[in-house]
Formats: structure tokens, sequence, C-alpha cells
């Protein structure tokens, strides 16, 4: 079962900023000012499994058909790159931890790309490290 959050908790992607001033309003369709905007969104809807937003916040040409996520906690993120590229394109490395359904913590590392069309930012792809 995925955790609730409200307005004034503090928002799961580690900003320091509430829920409702972080990362909320682009989980109710608010555009991401910026792709680590979009990323620190991304990780919190991994968080409260929003498949809808992350599907929703997935390019077209990468995005699969279905998702379904497993029973991963998720920790914490740290974002340890953030590089705009153009107006258009940017990448974002980040480690993120969690355990998975058994309890075994693990971190994953990744360098994503991420796109800007029609005013909006999207997740494109990512290498893992």
């Amino acid at each position: 079962m995925a955790p609730e959050f409200n307005s004034d908790d503090p928002c799961p992607c580690g900003s320091g900023k509430c829920f409702g001033v972080c990362c909320g309003p682009f989980l109710k369709g608010a555009p991401a000012s910026d792709a680590r905007a979009l990323m620190r969104s991304r990780y919190t809807a991994f968080v409260l499994k929003d498949v809808d937003y992350l599907l929703q916040t997935w390019h077209e040409t990468t995005r699969p058909k279905n998702l379904e996520l497993d029973e991963t906690v998720w920790k914490s993120l740290k974002v340890s790159v953030y590089l705009p590229l153009s107006e258009t394109s940017a990448r974002v490395k980040f480690a993120a931890k969690g355990a998975d359904p058994e309890g075994r913590a693990f971190t994953l590392r990744e360098d994503s790309r991420f796109v800007k069309e029609n005013g909006r930012w999207y997740y494109v792809d990512g290498k893992f490290k």
C-alpha cells in the first residue's frame, strides 16, 4: 500500500519543502518548472505508487504500455547533477535509496535524460550506474 501525504507533510523527494508546495502540485497536473523538478516529482510518484503520473510524464517514444510497481519502499533521493543542455533538454543524475519487499537495502543510481515539448518536461530514459 502506498503512503499518503498531506500538503503540510515534508515532501518525499527530500527538498525540505512541504509536499503541498513541492511535488504535490505537479502530481495534480501543474507542469514541472525544469527537468530537476520533474525528476523529484517522479521520485515522489514512485513513493506514492502513482502509476498514472509516471506514465503521463514519460516521453511517448520510450513509455511502456503498462507499468507495474513492486512493493519497494523508497527511503531517500539525492540529486547529484542537474545539467540543462538547452531550453528543451537536460540530464539529471541521482541516487535513490530503497528497500526491496524482503527489506534488503539498495541504492539505485541513474543518469536520466529529459526533454521539454509543448511546455512540459518528460522523462526519456536513463542509464543505471
